[in-house]
């Protein structure tokens, strides 16, 4: 099944795909169970998750690469990948084009930040000249041959240089053959119809809460021109809420009595992780 031709075909049948982002097998799990048809890797929350660390470029090719394997291992769904600037220069763009593949990714975003990179709504964002980025993402187009991948090229351009200079990237994308243009963090709705305007799509909206792009029903982004929607933080934003409230419960009671109702049941958890089927699996080959 070629996955990359799954997220196009989606695009056609659907007119535009709501991505939830996963950061782990258990997170991509659970997004699965709520019937997505396509779920995106972010690594804002591997590096929070992983390292305990803010997206500061800070996590590694090393790093990412290993979290895509084991999410693309248990999800059946088209798995999109943040890769950031590739790790590194079109070389490093190459190899991580073939690891993601091989790890059974579907896709990847791939920006062009200086690294090292950081959260495309955090402030202080540089990029690269564009035709270093053309290079790169030429070396990303080439290196997916013999086989698929749906490549998003992403422009930081709109906070270090303005948003003539974002459209302008985000048109030199289009023309080289990128299958999707994401500009981050446009600021308003007028911004945004400027670059569909200009931007040949699909185009990519990311939704993060409380960033620097107001949050919108996809409608509305679909009447704005924008049909692949990305909204990476709320899950890990939820989890970490959760957490705070469960430890701080604990600490204080010294029990979780008071608050199941807040907890997963330990029956509702074995379902979601497939323990009956190893169940299964352990009566069928006990020795």
């Amino acid at each position: 099944m070629n996955k990359a031709q799954l997220i196009r075909d989606f695009l056609q049948t659907k007119g535009n795909l709501v991505m939830p982002g996963v950061y782990d097998a258990l997170s991509a799990k659970i997004a699965a169970r709520a019937g997505f048809e396509v779920i995106f890797i972010t690594g804002y929350s591997v590096s929070a998750t992983l390292l305990g660390e803010p997206d500061f470029g800070l996590l590694t090719q090393t790093e990412m690469l290993s979290a895509a394997q084991r999410i693309c291992s248990v999800a059946e769904a088209p798995v999109i990948v943040d890769a950031d600037t590739g790790y590194g220069n079109a070389i490093n763009v190459i190899r991580t084009v073939k690891e993601l593949m091989r790890a059974g990714a579907a896709g990847m975003f791939l920006e062009d930040q200086v690294w090292p990179k950081r959260c495309g709504h955090m402030k202080g964002k540089q990029v690269i000249h564009l035709e270093e980025q053309m290079k790169k993402l030429e070396a990303a187009l080439a290196a997916r041959q013999g086989g698929d991948l749906y490549i998003v090229a992403r422009t930081d351009a709109r906070q270090a240089l303005g948003l003539k200079e974002a459209i302008r990237r985000g048109v030199a994308f289009k023309d080289a053959g990128a299958d999707a243009v994401f500009i981050e963090a446009p600021e308003n709705k007028e911004e945004m119809r400027e670059i569909a305007r200009h931007v040949p799509g699909p185009l990519v909206a990311n939704m993060i809460e409380r960033g620097v792009t107001p949050l919108m029903r996809p409608e509305e982004l679909k009447e704005l021109g924008f049909e692949l929607v990305v909204w990476p933080l709320g899950p890990l934003y939820a989890s970490a809420q959760a957490l705070q409230q469960v430890y701080a419960a604990l600490r204080e009671k010294g029990t979780t009595e008071e608050i199941l109702e807040r907890l997963i049941s330990f029956e509702e958890f074995h379902k979601i992780v497939g323990l009956e089927e190893k169940y299964t699996l352990d009566a069928r080959f006990r020795s």
